[in-house]
């Protein structure tokens, strides 16, 4: 089974919950920053965590948990560009051991990985939804409950379809 988003829903298997997109909706993405979520299909990486906030995963997908030095290269310059880094970084990134709730639980999607190409955009997680779903810039977010009930389903050769808007 695969996971297919559309519009404002996360559909898998039998499941079908709200999510929030990128806040230009879903596309072709054409560069880092545009704020869209972008087409096609997409495998799992893997999963990062909170182990401080997310006691136990049960999942067939590898897990990492995410250490307080741990960021996401969103820098074009760097050899580095959409990887997981150490911290501190000369370049631009994103801290992942965050105060608020919405990097406890990131499933990472292999967009823009083989190859990298420079500036086509970085980290397109699927993880924890802001209050109310506010938008994102251009990741999937859901309700941690929500997400927690998925990552137990996932299996090895999940694909995530990310379709258009009707």
């Amino acid at each position: 089974m695969h996971i297919v988003i559309n519009k404002k829903y996360l559909t898998y298997e039998n499941y079908k919950v709200k999510c929030a997109l990128g806040k230009r909706g879903i596309a072709f993405k054409r560069k880092e920053g545009d704020f869209v979520t972008p087409k096609g299909k997409y495998k799992i990486k893997y999963i990062l965590y909170r182990k401080d906030r997310i006691k136990k995963i049960n999942s067939k997908i590898k897990k990492i948990a995410i250490k307080k030095n741990m960021g996401w290269c969103n820098d074009s310059k760097s050899k580095n560009y959409n990887k997981l880094i150490k911290l501190p970084s000369v370049y631009n990134f994103e801290k992942l051991f965050k105060n608020n709730n919405t990097y406890d639980i990131l499933i990472v999607l292999d967009y823009n990985m083989n190859p990298t190409i420079k500036n086509k955009g970085s980290a397109i997680f699927i993880h924890v939804a802001k209050k109310n779903y506010k938008k994102t810039e251009g990741c999937i977010a859901l309700k941690k409950n929500d997400l927690l009930k998925i990552i137990k389903k996932l299996k090895k050769n999940t694909v995530v379809k990310i379709v258009s808007q009707k």
